[in-house]
Formats: structure tokens, C-alpha cells, sequence
């Protein structure tokens, strides 16, 4: 069941209901009158963000990995997962045209046969879409040809996470090879790396200060084989251009699946395996010592 909350105060809005399946992924559009989730029950689904109705319904045949909304709102892609004998694929909608959805007819289906995406973003102007691979590879596919830009590979493990930043300029990285890695949306250039010692689930990019925050941990089945250090399961802060970690917030007490900025950079929320999603404030002093800084 997807949920919506207030964030200001942490009450519950409403739910929407019909997935019968794990929920992979979340995006709601610009304005927020959509929301687009993709779910193990082999569908993507479009509800109305205010009513919680559902607006229209795609089968696939594996579950659906990672989706989003492009810059305006109109055309959604998701990915769907290499599993059963079925490769992976990404699909493109435009909402404009209804019989797309009707018929489940997608635009464009690019397939990927070597590694599935295991995250992916739109990137500027819906001009391209920025996939990460269970191998570490970095994909741009094109929204209009569907063929692949460019290619890269600066994680040995699996891209668990992918986030924009408010701009669109710079992406950052999550990945199961215990760091986060900041990249230039249009050339991929690698800018940054931020190494923590367990597997990174998410990483986030502050909207107003040149922060990062990072949310993971060592898997519970993991951990008595792996690390004595049970428990270490802080969201981790580092300095975006310095590279180096500033802070530690505990709380949770299982890894952390995903980390997320307010969009007016005061607050930062992070949920994780214990069941929790946490929301933290940030205090008074905080935005003092960065300008004065």
C-alpha cells in the first residue's frame, strides 16, 4: 500500500489502494496532482494524487523496478525486471495519447539485455533517462531514439539508488560497493566519491547547502557472517565538495532502503528495514554556521 503523508506534521492523508505486491517506486510529477508507483505485482499504476483514485493501470510481464514522471509531467517511463525467462525493459508513455495506455502500447521499448536497472532517473528536459545497472554500469538511453548516449562504469557492485540535484546538473550514486559517487548529468564526468565500509542504499543531494546525505547498512542476514559492528545504521552526512563526513544521525535499527531532502532543504526523512520512516529537522544553528561558513 502506498501512503501519503504531511511532512510538517507527519499525519496521514490517505493511502492508494490496489497493488497486491512489494511497491519498488515512487515519483509524483511537478505539480503533484499525479503519482506513479511500480510495483512486484507486474503493474505500473497512475492514481490521482488527491482523491487516491487510480487513473490507469500497465501490465507487465516482471516486476516493475524503478519509474518516473519527465520534466512536464507528460510522459512516464519505468523499467520492468530481467526475471521468468523475460529480459529487461524500459517503457515510455505519453500520457497525451491515451490509446498508449489502452492498449498497452508504449512509445518506445528500449531492452537491456546485459545487466537489469536497478535505478533510473529522468535527466534535463526529458531529454534522456540516466539508468544504473546491477553490474555498476551507468546507462544514458535517449526519450526521443531510445538509443544509448553514453555509458560508464565507476561502481564494481550493483547502483542501488539515483538522485537528482535540484537543478538537474549533478546525479549521485548509491551503490553495494560501500560508496556514493557524484556524476555530471549531461557528460557522466565522475566528480565525487564518498566511501562509507557498508553497502550504500541511498544517497541524497541537499537543495541549498553543499551537503550529502547517505542511508544504508550491512543486510541483517549479513551481518553475523560479515561484521561484528551490528547495528551501525546512522544516516551518514558528508560535505558535497570536500568530500569528508561532518555528521551521523542515529535512529533507525535496520539499514536505511532510502534518504530524501525536503524540498526546501530544512528537513531530510529516511526509511528503513525496521518499518520506520523517520523525519528529522534541522536545527536553527544549522543554516547559521553554513552562511556564516
Amino acid at each position: 500500500i502506498v501512503n501519503v503523508w504531511y511532512s510538517v506534521n507527519g499525519e496521514r492523508l490517505g493511502t492508494y489502494n490496489g497493488h497486491t505486491g512489494a511497491v519498488w517506486c515512487v515519483d509524483a510529477d511537478w505539480d503533484t496532482r499525479h503519482v506513479l508507483t511500480g510495483s512486484a505485482d507486474n503493474s505500473c499504476r497512475l492514481w490521482d494524487c488527491e482523491t487516491g483514485k487510480q487513473l490507469a493501470l500497465v501490465k507487465t510481464s516482471s516486476a516493475v523496478r524503478t519509474c518516473g514522471f519527465d520534466f512536464g509531467g507528460n510522459i512516464i517511463m519505468f523499467s520492468t525486471d530481467k526475471q521468468m525467462g523475460y529480459q529487461c525493459f524500459v517503457s515510455f508513455f505519453d500520457l497525451r495519447d491515451p490509446s498508449q495506455i489502452e492498449n498497452n502500447e508504449p512509445y518506445m521499448k528500449i531492452p537491456c539485455s546485459d545487466s537489469k536497472i536497478t535505478s533510473a532517473v529522468w535527466g534535463p528536459l526529458g531529454e534522456f533517462i540516466i539508468a544504473g545497472h546491477e553490474s555498476g554500469e551507468l546507462n544514458q538511453f535517449s526519450a526521443k531514439s531510445g538509443e544509448q548516449v553514453s555509458t560508464i562504469k565507476e561502481h564494481t557492485k550493483q547502483i542501488n539508488d539515483i538522485q537528482t540535484s535540484r537543478d538537474m546538473t549533478m546525479f549521485i550514486t548509491a551503490s553495494k560497493d560501500n560508496t556514493a559517487k557524484l556524476f555530471d548529468c549531461t557528460s557522466l564526468e565522475h566528480l565525487k566519491t564518498f566511501r562509507t565500509e557498508r553497502p550504500v542504499n541511498s544517497a541524497a543531494l541537499s537543495p541549498i547547502f553543499d551537503h550529502v546525505v547517505l542511508g544504508g547498512g550491512q543486510e541483517a542476514m549479513d551481518v553475523t557472517t560479515t561484521s561484528t559492528r551490528i547495528g551501525k545504521f546512522e544516516a551518514r552526512f558528508f560535505h558535497l565538495a570536500f568530500e569528508e563526513e561532518f555528521g551521523r544521525v542515529k535512529g533507525h535499527f535496520g539499514p536505511i532502503n532510502s534518504v530524501a531532502f525536503h524540498p526546501d532543504g530544512k528537513s531530510y526523512s529516511s526509511g528503513g528495514e525496521d518499518g520506520y520512516v523517520r523525519i528529522h529537522y534541522f536545527d536553527p544553528q544549522y543554516f547559521e554556521f553554513e552562511f556564516e561558513a
